[in-house]
């Protein structure tokens, strides 16, 4: 009898869970302000071209993840492409485009958030897909500190 209360319970329990399940809200960073537009209030995402020796939005760390997460869902809902240009951070909306860049070596990349992360040290700021690692040169690193720019698209 006890067996079989706890194999209801269980059942009850599995089909509570559900891949789908609404997940945490986030708030979504700020947009930066255009104060180039005299008296307008009109917010914007900054500018693709912004001069490298603009201020960065973020500074830390950048890491990567892979295979382990192929095809599985995102935080946006989207399947995990380990091949696409795509990041995981914290804030930022999803679909917000954010220019990567190692100031050590100059090199950038451009990365379409759609999943939240990275967890865990404070540090770490954006987590990158195996493609936009291995175009940023962290693989071999793992871990390395970047700059990162809100920016308009991927060009």
């Amino acid at each position: 009898m006890r067996r079989a209360k706890t194999m209801a319970l269980l059942a009850i329990l599995a089909a509570c869970a559900h891949e789908d399940a609404e997940r945490p809200f986030t708030a979504p960073a700020p947009a930066i302000r255009d104060d180039s537009r005299s008296g307008s209030d009109h917010d914007f995402v900054q500018a693709a071209s912004a001069p490298r020796d603009a201020n960065p939005d973020e500074t830390g760390i950048a890491t990567w993840y892979g295979s382990q997460f192929a095809g599985k869902k995102t935080a946006s809902g989207e399947r995990f492409d380990p091949d696409a240009m795509t990041a995981a951070h914290r804030k930022l909306p999803f679909g917000t485009w954010v220019e990567v860049r190692r100031p050590d070596t100059g090199r950038s990349v451009r990365v379409r958030v759609n999943d939240r992360g990275p967890w865990g040290d404070a540090r770490r700021v954006i987590d990158l897909s195996r493609a936009a690692a291995r175009q940023l040169d962290v693989m071999g690193e793992g871990k390395v500190r970047v700059e990162l720019r809100v920016v308009r698209g991927p060009t």
